[in-house]
């Protein structure tokens, strides 16, 4: 995991990384979300991860309120149930994975994602509430919003006026 040392960010993304910012968290998370993957063992075999560190991630994961563990009567182990904040990141890694198909997959998308009785391929695209579905990012810009603080909005103010001045 990262440090917690984000005094100077303020940021949802530093925060984000803080939660799933290490690569066997985004891989259980992965299995958790479109593998059905539920049980320790589950995740240790589809994984091959060491024992230490999946415990020490799931319960990680547990702890920021992603997962849950539930053990039901009779059963031996818990189950690892997603929660709606771990369901929230199911697009993230929509996201992420087109990224790595155009970029990092040269024979082609290994996965793809389907809905309908994998029917419909499902895509990830940037939305504008005025304007619909964006063809680039390029114009898209970061302002302040509500939670950060004064001084820092003010600068990134700045920036937006002095590139669009003139």
């Amino acid at each position: 995991m990262l440090g917690r040392a984000y005094e100077t960010q303020v940021c949802s993304i530093s925060r984000t990384l803080e939660v799933f910012g290490e690569r066997w968290t985004f891989l259980i998370m992965r299995n958790a979300l479109f593998a059905d993957s539920t049980r320790f063992v589950e995740f240790q075999r589809s994984l091959g991860i060491a024992t230490n560190v999946l415990a020490v991630r799931l319960e990680h994961l547990v702890e920021s309120g992603v997962m849950e563990r539930v053990t039901a009567d009779g059963e031996e182990s818990p189950r690892y149930r997603l929660t709606d904040r771990g369901r929230d990141l199911a697009p993230a890694l929509i996201a992420l994975t087109e990224w790595g198909d155009r970029w990092a997959a040269p024979s082609g998308e290994p996965v793809r994602y389907l809905h309908h009785a994998g029917e419909h391929p499902v895509r990830m695209r940037l939305v504008c509430e005025i304007c619909g579905v964006l063809d680039d990012a390029d114009r898209v810009e970061a302002l302040p919003g509500p939670g950060m603080p004064g001084p820092q909005a003010e600068r990134l103010l700045e920036r937006h006026r002095m590139r669009h001045a003139g």
